[in-house]
């Protein structure tokens, strides 16, 4: 927001912490307005993360557009891959579309890198489901030989599951 003066500046404060609350609070309609003023008034570069992390939520929550919103969540973790509430964001996109679980999972996971503690990321890597160790560890989650080693050994013991979240959440990575 360097290219303009004090007072635009402070209204383009104002109308950024406006539109975060209405999206927090699930006023999306009018969250994303706000949010989407902003990007258009204010310079690229000076548009704050979590902008394009909520416009990238809303429009594939609300308008059904997931490739463009996970595009606006990735640019988001990119610029400020410190704050957590972006790999939220990235994550939650990417759960409304089966096709993107993976990312999901990888967001949520490095996520919790930056935050350990973040409640929001806990409570997505339990959503996720914990899955079990490949059974030949050495060879990809994909490989014929784990795929078919995994389905007897859900036959034999289907309820057993690791002890870890975090742990299995990184084997599903694999």
């Amino acid at each position: 927001m360097s290219s303009v003066s004090r007072v635009e500046r402070g209204r383009l404060v104002s109308v950024y912490e406006r539109g975060l609350e209405r999206c927090r609070q699930g006023d999306w309609q009018d969250g994303m307005v706000d949010l989407a003023w902003l990007a258009e008034r204010a310079g690229r570069g000076d548009v704050p993360a979590l902008c394009y992390s909520y416009l990238g939520y809303g429009l594939a929550h609300k308008k059904g557009q997931v490739k463009r919103g996970l595009k606006l969540c990735r640019h988001a973790v990119k610029l400020e891959f410190y704050q957590p509430e972006c790999y939220v964001n990235l994550a939650q996109t990417a759960l409304l579309s089966k096709r993107y679980r993976h990312l999901a999972a990888t967001a949520v996971l490095d996520g919790l890198q930056v935050d350990a503690e973040h409640p929001q990321l806990i409570e997505l890597s339990k959503r996720l489901g914990v899955r079990r160790q490949p059974v030949l560890s050495f060879l990809s989650r994909k490989n014929i030989l784990n795929r078919i080693l995994g389905w007897f050994r859900h036959q034999i013991m289907p309820g057993k599951a690791q002890s870890s979240a975090a742990e299995s959440l990184t084997t599903s990575l694999d």
